[in-house]
């Protein structure tokens, strides 16, 4: 007969269980977000692997190694070409700067005007700032680099992973069989099929979605006139794969460009081109080619997110959505944990 715990005690056991998960999350960063964002990538690459291994006839090592180095030029082919256009930013740098302190000197006009506030105070403490600023400029110099190389390792330890996924990936299989009994081997094979499918599925379709963004961003940029329509077109799609935060970030980064470059009614509309592209996005884009892969209710998604970011940063509130995905998945399978998988589901996908 099964034994039946008292509701006290099994809310006890899911706070110390949810205690523990997170700060395993949180002491284990160095290890586990690459680790994550490996597997995300292994799967994407495995149909390449497939193709490599069963219709070319390459062996398992030399697919993994081939599929790892198309991986890499894909990421070099698009830091180059964001290179190419800061390059472009940086020589027309002078005029910017110019074009800034332009549109500094409107701005303290306006507040003279409206707050009361000269011109002369609003310099002095734009000097005491940046005093400031600058007192702190080694420190500021000495952690850009250490972030540069933080950034370098952890894209070669995620390159490591990938590799070592895609070559023992049977093995990985064989370990999840074993685990479990043999008579919920069926339930784990399952389990692994659906969660290869949604996140192959989710990931092409978030790459979909960040070109089509990047286009339209592009493409109503250069309607509207503004310098650098290319790199912020290309900046807008990288940076909306960052659920909700992502485009706030875009938005402002626009628009102070556009402010550096043209006037105030310009910056203007660029964010409400951005905000309507946003919209768009959220309406039309996401609901067909990312939401109908992944049912996941917008409630979770955001706690996802904010989650995400206090644990792991930037890479966090990326992983939130996938890692929930993969939740759901686990969850549905397993009879203890239903509830908590109709917890994390969309309520019209239930």
């Amino acid at each position: 007969m099964e034994k039946t715990y008292p509701f006290y005690a099994r809310l006890a056991y899911i706070l110390i269980s949810c205690i523990c998960l997170f700060y395993i999350f949180l002491i284990g960063k160095q290890i586990l977000c690459p680790l994550i964002f490996s597997f995300l990538f292994a799967i994407l690459l495995l149909p390449l692997c497939n193709f490599f291994e069963n219709k070319c006839k390459i062996p398992r090592v030399i697919s993994a190694i081939l599929c790892v180095v198309f991986f890499i030029s894909a990421i070099v082919g698009i830091i180059y070409l964001l290179s190419i256009e800061l390059s472009v930013l940086g020589s027309d740098w002078p005029k910017l700067k110019q074009q800034v302190f332009n549109s500094i000197g409107d701005i303290q006009a306006w507040v003279e005007l409206n707050f009361d506030v000269n011109a002369a105070k609003q310099t002095k403490y734009l000097n005491i700032q940046t005093g400031k600023l600058l007192s702190s400029n080694t420190a500021v110099l000495g952690e850009t680099v250490l972030s540069i190389s933080s950034i370098l390792l952890f894209l070669i330890f995620i390159f490591l992973y990938t590799f070592f996924i895609l070559l023992k990936r049977s093995l990985l299989i064989g370990f999840l069989v074993a685990v479990f009994d043999n008579a919920h081997s069926h339930i784990v094979y399952d389990a692994v099929e659906q969660i290869k499918y949604i996140i192959k599925k989710y990931i092409v379709g978030l790459v979909l979605q960040m070109l089509i963004v990047a286009l339209l961003t592009f493409l109503v940029f250069s309607i509207l006139g503004v310098q650098y329509a290319l790199l912020l077109g290309l900046l807008t799609g990288i940076l909306n794969i960052i659920p909700y935060v992502g485009i706030l970030s875009a938005i402002v980064l626009s628009m102070l460009v556009t402010l550096a470059t043209a006037s105030g009614i310009h910056a203007l509309w660029v964010g409400v081109a951005l905000l309507g592209i946003h919209i768009i996005d959220a309406n039309i884009l996401m609901p067909i080619i990312v939401g109908s892969k992944v049912k996941i209710n917008a409630l979770i998604v955001v706690l996802g997110v904010v989650i995400g970011e206090m644990l792991w940063g930037i890479s966090g509130m990326f992983l939130a959505i996938p890692v929930i995905a993969i939740a759901k998945i686990i969850f549905d399978r397993i009879e203890g944990l239903k509830p908590w998988g109709m917890l994390l589901g969309d309520e019209k996908s239930g």
